[in-house]
């Protein structure tokens, strides 16, 4: 057999994919760059925007407390934890059944109705009165906003769908800096605008989206026929679709070999960690700069640049990481900066390298979240295994987001957030030594694997064997 690819499909799958294997390396090459230049014109920039909405609709409490939300509706720091522990339990619990709801609905009507329905409850937040009031909003934005990742995270590129997690971030500090401008207006405080504004925008683009955004790619109006069974050829042959409807169909048993996977949960605890400074940072981060000596639409503006230059850096690392197939590499590299950055913060008494520092633990949260989910998805196969570990890393990123909204809510008070500061170095050393360990067992692993193909070939294995055969080759 010829040269086995990084995070290669098993044979059983690739016996599948008989299109590509009809024409010559050239019209492949030349095929594949036409479909990912229509994908990339038409459905990228829509799930981009999606993504997006949800963390800046999820995420703009923070700059609302900073703007007076807070006093306004009488809140402490526990009411303050406890409305953003409301939008995770609903979160997290939407995702599975929204898998199945997806199956039968289909990703066209699915998604901008959940997008149209958070974008009203946003706007909500805006109006109310009470702190009860809020809570009710949180919870349904929280609902809404939790099947949006499985309806999305087969259809888009990685890097891209996080990165605009921290493009939001910087958006929001803008947007809160301008939107506090018509403080006053309709008897509304500034805080209220922000909710209402960028609720009716997530509102008009959901709605918008029931008429532009295809179903699936097999469905898609914009492929040819020729393209079509090429994408769909190719989903089948990376593990992101089932190669036929008995492979498609659940199974406990590949769920139970994905719990069996050594590296799905030596990096498990990884994704709690960077959950919990990624969210931590999310919701606090606005606070932490107003708690650095910068007052008002100050502290909204200075809250923007980490994030801008989280989202370049990101885009950068994202093509190191696929072209040289270096994931764990880079996930070492940023919880290496996350490590750095919160030891700053907590060493140092001076407001100027704390914000420095910001740099660091924003860029090392956020870049560090597409190479370990690209990292525990290419290394799972076949279709129901893969779909598993994304499920496991979706519910331990957002479990850390609990934690978050407590640690640094109320656990740990401002200005210099101590206890939280420590847990966060803790884990950025954790986050380093669990990536290291997972790397070295996939590269033993992938030894392993070249020896055992010395002494057979595909057809010698049994079926189903998924990322456990000999010809999946791990990603490192």
């Amino acid at each position: 057999m010829g040269e086995t690819l990084h995070g290669s499909p098993s044979p059983d799958t690739m016996k599948d994919v008989d299109h590509c294997e009809e024409i010559s390396d050239a019209d492949e090459a030349l095929l594949e760059a036409t479909v990912w230049r229509k994908l990339d014109r038409w459905v990228l920039p829509i799930c981009t925007i999606f993504y997006l909405l949800s963390f800046l609709d999820r995420s703009n409490i923070a700059n609302a407390r900073v703007a007076g939300m807070q006093t306004s509706l009488n809140m402490t720091n526990y009411q303050y934890s406890i409305a953003l522990t409301m939008t995770y339990v609903p979160y997290i619990a939407a995702e599975f059944p929204s898998n199945l709801l997806l199956k039968y609905v289909g990703p066209r009507w699915m998604l901008p109705t959940m997008v149209t329905i958070w974008g009203l409850v946003a706007t909500m937040q805006g109006v109310v009165k009470t702190y009860s009031g809020l809570l009710a909003c949180r919870f349904f934005l929280g609902l809404m906003e939790g099947g949006l990742f499985p309806g999305l995270r087969l259809q888009i590129r990685v890097a891209t769908f996080f990165a605009s997690a921290s493009l939001s971030g910087a958006f929001s500090g803008l947007l809160a800096a301008a939107i506090m401008n018509i403080n006053g207006k309709a008897g509304r405080p500034g805080w209220a605008w922000i909710f209402i504004l960028e609720g009716i925008f997530t509102f008009l683009f959901g709605f918008t989206c029931f008429f532009i955004l295809p179903n699936s790619p097999d469905t898609a109006r914009f492929f040819s026929t020729k393209e079509r069974n090429y994408v769909m050829s190719r989903l089948r042959a990376d593990g992101a679709v089932a190669g036929d409807d008995k492979s498609d169909a659940f199974s406990w048993t590949e769920v139970i070999r994905c719990c069996q996977s050594i590296h799905v949960w030596l990096l498990a605890p990884v994704l709690f960690f960077l959950g919990t400074t990624l969210y931590g940072l999310a919701y606090f981060e606005p606070t932490i700069v107003a708690g650095l000596g910068y007052t008002g639409n100050q502290a909204q503006l200075m809250s923007a640049p980490p994030y801008a230059v989280a989202f370049v850096v990101s885009m950068i690392t994202a093509v190191i990481s696929d072209r040289y197939k270096c994931r764990g590499y880079m996930l070492i590299f940023f919880s290496v900066c996350n490590l750095v950055g919160f030891i700053m913060f907590y060493a140092s008494t001076s407001n100027h390298v704390r914000y420095g520092s910001l740099f660091l633990t924003i860029s090392g949260s956020y870049c560090g979240a597409p190479p370990v989910i690209t990292w525990v998805a290419n290394n799972s196969a076949p279709h129901v295994r893969r779909a598993t570990s994304v499920a496991i890393a979706f519910i331990m990123t957002n479990s850390g987001g609990i934690l978050a909204t407590w640690l640094l809510g109320s656990l740990s008070p401002a200005p210099n957030y101590t206890k939280a500061t420590v847990t966060f170095i803790i884990m950025s050393v954790g986050m380093v030594v669990l990536s290291s360990v997972t790397l070295a067992y996939l590269w033993h692993q992938n030894r392993l694997k070249a020896d055992r193909r010395q002494f057979g070939t595909p057809e010698d294995e049994p079926r189903g064997l998924g990322d456990k055969s000999a010809w999946f080759v791990y990603n490192l």
